[in-house]
């Protein structure tokens, strides 16, 4: 925290404000203050705090870190259990670790102090009420007004946006979504011979409702166990996590937490910008449709938008800061965009088939080889049905049926 009174950081006019302390926003934060900016991060909880997550920790996710950064794993997967609404239970096993895990209020925490280090400035517990890039607030056209809560008003060249699917900046940007999914997640604490039968093996359930699965992460003497499925599903998806926990003989153990959380999927022609402010992460809707997972979504984006920040904060004109703000649009479209469409093919399928889901990944070895690659991070999605043509031809058949 600055000593410096508020007048004084009421005229100081930052490279780059982000707003939120997530994943998103402290990858932002990091790559811009890595040029040497003067970069703040705004964020409305005191830090640590908990969040809504599995925690888990693919290759693209470990691969966007920022240097050097020293993951507080929990535990490392080599094992998955597959099921189909608890049935036809499968465990295929791997010789390598698959991903890790990781508690998201020590993760997220850590990625803060990371781009602390890298010269970022933080200031926790101030909520933003609005964004002006016009009007009495703003001394001059390469300027964004945030306006906080108590009526301050802090001053950038650029902003990002990463405070969440429901947050001020995605609304003042446009952001749009098509596809918004309830999870519901508890953090069990367990003894210790039950932890043992967990340790580096997760379970992922096919879930009963359309498009729906439920999941069960360990982390030392605690499961996380969650479920997700289409918002307006509520009482449904709360019944599948009961009935998820008590087929499971965990629901003699109280939960130490239990919280939900709307995740939203962005429309193809979502803004990612408006003048001289970027979203990232959950507040550009930017996730893989189908799996919902979006920590290695928020770490790229926001990496991309903090880079991007830096060009749009220098832009010498409205034209200039349009230009680099069309060329973050362009990198996030290319890499995350097409992951995005792959998954929401896939999302579609599974919606309608998950037992030809369940049984490719437990009986048919290439599946569950792709399945691996994806999360050790050494292909994705994409890559596969780009470059593998009887993937491409079976996904397009499956679209069809």
């Amino acid at each position: 925290m600055s000593s410096d009174s508020a007048a004084e950081r009421d005229q100081q006019v930052w490279d780059v404000v982000v707003v939120g302390a997530g994943p998103a926003g402290a990858s932002a934060a990091h790559a811009a203050a890595g040029t040497g900016r003067r970069v703040l991060i705004l964020e409305k909880a005191e830090l640590p705090r908990y969040k809504t997550c599995g925690g888990g920790i693919i290759g693209p996710s470990r691969d966007s870190l920022p240097p050097g950064f020293q993951l507080p794993l929990r535990d490392r997967v080599n094992a998955v259990t597959f099921s189909l609404n608890g049935r036809m239970t499968r465990t295929r096993r791997a010789k390598k670790t698959l991903f890790g895990l990781v508690d998201r209020a020590e993760f997220d925490a850590a990625l803060v102090e990371a781009a602390q280090k890298a010269g970022a400035e933080l200031r926790t517990g101030v909520t933003v009420s609005k964004v002006e890039q016009h009007g009495p607030a703003v001394p001059d056209r390469r300027t964004v007004a945030v306006v906080l809560g108590d009526g301050e008003v802090v001053l950038a060249r650029a902003v990002v946006g990463a405070d969440g699917s429901a947050g001020r900046i995605g609304a003042h940007v446009g952001v749009r979504t098509e596809q918004v999914d309830l999870g519901l997640e508890a953090e069990i604490p367990v003894p210790p011979s039950v932890a043992e039968d967990w340790a580096g093996r997760v379970l992922i359930d096919w879930g009963p409702l359309p498009g729906s699965y439920g999941w069960v992460f360990p982390k030392g003497d605690s499961l996380t166990v969650g479920v997700i499925s289409t918002r307006g599903e509520g009482a449904a998806t709360k019944r599948y996590l009961d009935d998820f926990i008590g087929r499971l003989g965990l629901a003699g153990f109280e939960p130490s937490i239990s919280s939900g959380h709307l995740t939203r999927c962005r429309t193809d022609d979502s803004p990612l910008s408006r003048g001289r402010v970027l979203v990232c992460g959950d507040a550009a809707g930017l996730l893989e449709p189908w799996t919902r997972e979006g920590i290695s979504f928020a770490l790229r984006s926001g990496r991309l938008a903090g880079e991007w920040a830096v060009r749009v904060g220098e832009a010498r004109d409205a034209v200039d800061a349009r230009r680099q703000a069309l060329n973050y649009a362009f990198a996030i479209k290319a890499g995350l965009g097409v992951e995005m469409g792959v998954g929401r093919r896939l999302l579609a399928v599974f919606s309608q088939r998950p037992g030809l889901f369940h049984t490719a990944l437990t009986g048919f070895p290439p599946a569950w080889h792709a399945f691996a690659r994806i999360v050790r991070g050494t292909t994705t999605l994409g890559e596969i049905v780009r470059t593998h043509p009887v993937a491409r031809r079976a996904l397009g058949a499956l679209d069809r049926g």
